[in-house]
C-alpha cells in the first residue's frame, strides 16, 4: 500500500521516499494535550522557530497547497451525505467543508492576515483569492518568528493548515457509503 503522504508530495511535484521505521528519528519530544489525543498536531516545536530559507519557504508552501487539492478532489467526489459514523454522528460533506474554510479563515490570523469566510463552491475567485494569500505568507522566508502576537510561525502554519485539509479529506474518503 502507497504511503498516504506519497499523494501529497507527487501532487506538489517533489519527491518522496519510502522509508521503514527504522529510518525514522526522534528529533523532538512534546508534551501532548488534549488535542494530541485528536491527532491535531497542537504544539510549535522548537525547530517550527527556525529560519525558514527561500527553498524551505516553497517546499512547505508546495505541500499545502498540494494537500488543498487532494481535499478538493475529495470534496468534488464525495456525495453530500456521508456514511454515519459508529454512534449515528458525523458531519456530511458540505458541514466538514465549511469546518475546513472557517479554520482556514481562523489560521489566516495566526499569519497576520485578516480574510473573510470564503464561499463553498471549489474555485471561486474569493475562496482561490484566501489561500493565495495563506500560500503567499507561508512562501514567504521567516527568521522563524510569528509575525503577529500570538500568531504561528510558518513551520507550525504550513504543518497544521495541510494536517487539517488532509484529516477531513482521509474522514470523507472512510466515510464514502460503499454499494
Amino acid at each position: 500500500m502507497p504511503h498516504i503522504y506519497a499523494e501529497v508530495a507527487r501532487v506538489a511535484g517533489l519527491p518522496f521516499a519510502e522509508a521503514g521505521p527504522g529510518a525514522l528519528r526522534i528529533v523532538e519530544r512534546v508534551r501532548g494535550s488534549a488535542s494530541t489525543d485528536f491527532g491535531v498536531p497542537g504544539e510549535v516545536l522548537k525547530a517550527d522557530r527556525a529560519p525558514l530559507e527561500r527553498d524551505q519557504a516553497a517546499r512547505q508552501a508546495a505541500l499545502v497547497k498540494a494537500a488543498w487539492k487532494v481535499l478538493d478532489r475529495v470534496l468534488a467526489r464525495a456525495p453530500a451525505e456521508l456514511r454515519k459514523g459508529p454512534r449515528g454522528g458525523g458531519r456530511d460533506r458540505d458541514a466538514i467543508d465549511e469546518h475546513v474554510r472557517g479554520a482556514e479563515v481562523i489560521y489566516a490570523r495566526k499569519l497576520g492576515l485578516r480574510l473573510p469566510m470564503p464561499p463553498a463552491a471549489p474555485g471561486v475567485a474569493s475562496r482561490t483569492s484566501a489561500r493565495s494569500a495563506i500560500l503567499e505568507a507561508l512562501d514567504a522566508v521567516s527568521l522563524g518568528q510569528a509575525v503577529v502576537p500570538k500568531g504561528w510561525p510558518g513551520r507550525y502554519a504550513a504543518r497544521r493548515i495541510a494536517w487539517h485539509a488532509l484529516d477531513h479529506a482521509w474522514e470523507i474518503e472512510d466515510r464514502i457509503p460503499t454499494a
